[in-house]
This record gives structure tokens, sequence and C-alpha cells, in this order.
């Protein structure tokens, strides 16, 4: 039985951890020969050529996992199959489609079963029932299409001994190749926080030591780029925590390890290792979520938030990890000012990345389930965005995605830092600047269209001579300035008018000897030097006239280094 394992990306870069999952353990447990394949695409692929690419290997049953992003790509992959060859039985599975029932069926006439929660067994059991030629009878957490009607099987708990999943890493099975590979360490989170799928799954079971030592020093020594473990809450067992971060320090051969931690359990053990950490090999992503005590007691979240803060600015204070921080917008019981206040808090704590997202009402969370008597009004199709709250209005909620999408475009991508400190200051938060230049952006059309680096920044100079006077807008100029010459290459020439270039003789004299010493500095290894200076005078640690002068240093198979010295 030739049977095809698929999936469909939102982008090449992803590799699936799913299916090398459900491969090795189907050939390890149906007791069947089966000519298993795995096979990925990308929702950007034509629907045709998809088709096409599955039919030229005749397989028998084509099962496909199913997210939020590929749901409406899938079902009607599963369409054409059964309209062009409707012998092949489709199969769906994955978070997505875990909590439809019959009705999903009747819309797709073609689909032949559905499996629900994690597919490893109730996959495994189908293709052995379908292999020997049997109805799957009794296969847990599985429905399937049975001549006219739709059958169900039992509930069943999911696997116990995580070790029984033979490693898709051994096996050759996951594409090292594409710069990001996904691993997990343990299933099911110790919260139940309501947003969240893995509420329905608090007992959390984890690889053996072993394993998981073993899948993570074949990737080391793959040299994948990043390393991205999926584990819901990496450290919900400190001891077990610090043993995997202390054998990657010990082995790791180059790659950066992404972790979802929460901030409120680390304890001094674990923050004096983390301290030892080589800058840039740790990412962490912390979920604050509110910073409202009403909200995180609404939803579950069991998170001393004082605790998490000083966590994170221990952490921010030692500088070697990337710090990534969540929080979510239509909360039950956090209204927009409320909200705007959260991000003044969170921004305090000074995170590399501030991620503001609007919360999504999926299938089986018990928010969702939870939601008419919440008022939480929600988009019925995927990603099932929240629409309203008896909290926020729907402009509200628009408003906080161009804040959102402002805190991308600065903060979060490393520029604008700068500026919006002095925003703050100019405006009392940076939650009440951000709000007013979304408010101008949105007026002038400025969200409708990709925005370059430097149309970013003339952007914001627009929007200063606008709606700024006197000082106020001066400094906020002269922020803007030097917030671009940190992130981009300028020269005299093509600087943009928001720059005061007007220097005195004996300064030029000055550049030109800094210009000589540092090229004298460089000479004989390969770097081209170029540099840019420009006048200041209202800097917050520069009062008074002062010169920035501006070194770019490009290298051979490097990146641009900017080196910012005053005179």
């Amino acid at each position: 039985m030739r049977v095809l394992l698929v999936t469909l990306h939102s982008k090449f870069i992803h590799a699936s951890l799913a299916l090398p999952c459900l491969f090795a353990y189907c050939r390890e447990q149906t007791g069947i020969p089966l000519d298993l394949q795995i096979r990925e695409f990308t929702v950007h692929e034509p629907r045709g050529q998809i088709l096409a690419a599955l039919l030229a290997e005749e397989p028998d049953v084509v099962a496909f996992s199913v997210y939020l992003w590929n749901r409406r790509e899938t079902l009607e992959l599963v369409d054409a199959l059964a309209a062009v060859r409707p012998e092949v039985r489709t199969v769906l599975g994955g978070p997505e489609v875990s909590f439809d029932g019959p009705e999903l069926f009747a819309a797709h006439p073609g689909l032949s079963a559905l499996v629900r929660g994690e597919g490893e067994i109730p996959l495994a059991g189908l293709l052995a029932a379908w292999g020997a030629g049997e109805e799957p009878a009794g296969v847990p957490r599985l429905a399937w299409r049975q001549g006219e009607r739709i059958s169900e099987g039992p509930e069943g708990a999911p696997l116990a001994d995580l070790d029984a999943i033979p490693s898709p890493f051994a096996l050759g099975l996951s594409d090292c190749s594409r710069g990001v590979v996904y691993l997990e360490t343990s299933r099911g989170c110790p919260y139940s926080c309501a947003f969240c799928m893995s509420a329905l799954d608090t007992a959390v079971r984890s690889f053996s030591t072993q394993r998981i030592r073993s899948d993570l020093e074949r990737l080391m020594g793959e040299r994948v780029p990043l390393i991205k473990l999926v584990d819901r809450t990496f450290n919900y067992d400190g001891a077990r925590a610090r043993q995997i971060w202390s054998f990657i320090l010990a082995h790791n051969q180059g790659s950066t390890f992404h972790f979802e931690i929460g901030a409120h359990l680390l304890g001094e053990e674990d923050l004096q290792l983390l301290a030892t950490v080589p800058a840039g090999r740790f990412q962490f992503e912390i979920g604050v979520q509110s910073t409202l005590p009403a909200t995180l007691e609404a939803i579950g979240r069991r998170a001393p938030l004082e605790r998490l803060e000083e966590n994170v600015r221990r952490l921010r204070a030692v500088g070697n990890i990337h710090l990534h921080l969540d929080l979510i917008a239509g909360l039950p019981g956090e209204g927009y000012r409320p909200f705007l206040a959260s991000i003044d808090r969170v921004l305090a704590l000074r995170p590399h990345h501030l991620q503001v997202e609007p919360v999504k009402l999926l299938p089986g969370a018990p928010l969702r389930q939870q939601a008419a008597d919440l008022e939480l009004r929600f988009d019925p199709n995927p990603p099932y965005t929240v629409l309203a709250t008896a909290d926020l209005t729907f402009a509200e909620l628009q408003r906080l995605a161009g804040i959102s999408r402002l805190l991308d475009l600065t903060w979060n991508s490393g520029r604008g830092g700068g500026f919006l400190h002095g925003l703050a200051a100019v405006c009392g938060s940076v939650s009440a600047g951000l709000e007013q230049l979304e408010g101008w952006f949105r007026r002038q059309g400025k969200f409708r269209h990709p925005l370059s680096q430097r149309g970013l920044f003339e952007a914001l100079a627009e929007w200063v001579e606008e709606e700024f006077a006197g000082e106020a807008r001066e400094q906020l100029r002269e922020l803007l300035a030097r917030d671009l010459a940190r992130c981009e290459r300028l020269a005299p020439d093509t600087a943009p008018p928001f720059f005061d270039l007007q220097l005195r003789e004996e300064e030029k004299r000055e550049i030109a000897a800094r210009v000589r010493s540092e090229s004298a500095r460089h000479k004989g290894q390969g770097v081209k030097v170029q540099q840019f200076a420009a006048v200041f005078s209202r800097l917050p640690e520069h009062p008074g006239r002062t010169i920035l002068l501006f070194f770019y240093l490009t290298r051979p198979g490097r990146g641009l280094e900017i080196v910012e010295t005053p005179l």
C-alpha cells in the first residue's frame, strides 16, 4: 500500500516535524509492509501542480496534515483528488481538523477518514486495518467513512512513551538543509491558558534524556543554523531544562536555539547558567499576554507577573539572549487603554522583539467554547481572529493592529529605537506616540503598501514635520536621522533632508584625519571603509553641537558593520 504523508507550508523554509514522526511510528507499528513517502509543498504553489505531483506517484492513500494556514488549500486538494481519482483514500489530521465532526465528511464527499489529536496511534491503526483489507473498528480518536455512514472510534489517551516514536533525525527523514529545523523534547503543557490548544493536554510527557541528547547531537553535528524547540513550556521542569541547556553549551558547533519558556519559572541556578550562553546562541520566546490581573485570571494564566518581569530584566541586563515577548489583544476584560498600558509596561523591559497579536479563537480551545458568554466575536474562518469583544470595538482592534505593524517596522526590526524613546518623552509614553502615528499612517494610506527602510524614515519625518513644532520637532528629527545612519550606509549627496550636513572647516579637517586613521587601521584586511558625518545639537547624551561620524565597514562574506563615534 503506497501512502503519501503530505502538508502545505506557509513558506518553503519551513520543514515538517509532524510528518517525519508519523512516518517513523507507522513504519514501526503497523506490522504490514508500507510504502510511505513524505511530500511537502507550500500554499503558494498552484493547486493543479500539487495535484499532478501527488497523482504521478499513484498513491493508495494520501494523508494531509492540516493547520490554520493551509485548511482551505488542503480541502480543495481533497475535493480535486476525489474528482479525478475517487479510488484514492484521503485522510485529514492535525490541530485544525481535530474538532470537526460529520459535517466535514458531508462537505467533502471524497474524505475517507479523520484523525483527532496526536496522530501516531490512530493513523497507524487506520493504515494497518486498510492494509489488511479491514475496517478500523476500535482504533481510538478516529472517524472514517463506512459506506453511507460515518463511524467513530473510541476516545483514547495519547502516546505515553514518546520514545516509541523512532527518531526521524536518525532515520534521515527531516530536511536539515532549509536553515530551520523543528525539534520537540516534550508534549503537553502544565498550564491551561484558555486561548491555547495546550490547555487540553496538561499532562506533560518528555522524551528520555538519552533520546533528547542523541537528537541534539545529530542536529548540532549537521550545523543546522536555527533549531526551534516546539515544547510549549520548555522549562516546566527546571532541572531537566538545565541539563539540556548544559548539554547544548558543551556540544554546540554554531547552531542557534529557540525556546518557548516560562520566564517566571527561572530560578537563580537557571539565571547563572544562562549568563554563560555565548551571545546570539539562544533565543527565548516569553508569553506575557497581558499585564492586567483580571484578564490573566480570566484566561487561567498562572504566571506571577512581577517574577516574570524581574527575570526578564536580569536576562536583558546580561544581554546575551535574544528576548521575544508576546502580548495578546482581545482577551476578556482588557480594553483599549489598558492594553496600551500593557504595551508600555512590556516595552519598559526592553525586549528585542515585542509581538502584539489579536487572540485567535482556535477550535477546541476553552476560550472559543466560552466565546458567546464572554461576548467575543470572531471570524469563523481561519485563523479565527477576534473581531470585537465586550471591551474592544472592531475599530479599536484595528488601531492595535496598526500599532503592532508600527512596532514591527521600528522596534522589532532594530531601527527607530532612539526615535521611539524620544517620542515617549514628547508624547508621555511610547504607546501614546504610536497611537498618534498610527492614526496618521492610516489616514495617509501608509499601511496599504510595503515600505522600504528609507521610505519608512521619510514617512516618519513627514509626520514629525506635520504634527510637531519647535524644540520637539527638532529633537525628533535628530533622533530619526541618527537612527537611519545607524542602520544603512549614507552619503552626503543621498542623505534625506532631515540631516544637518553643515560642517565647519575645522570639523571637516578633523573628520578627514579620523578617516585616514580608520582606513590605516584596516589596511590589508580586505575591509572597505566608508564614512558619513552629520551635525547634531539635541541628542540626550550629547548636549550642544556634536558631530557624529559613522564608519561603514564592509568585509567579504559578512554584513555591514556600522561604527558611530563623536568628534
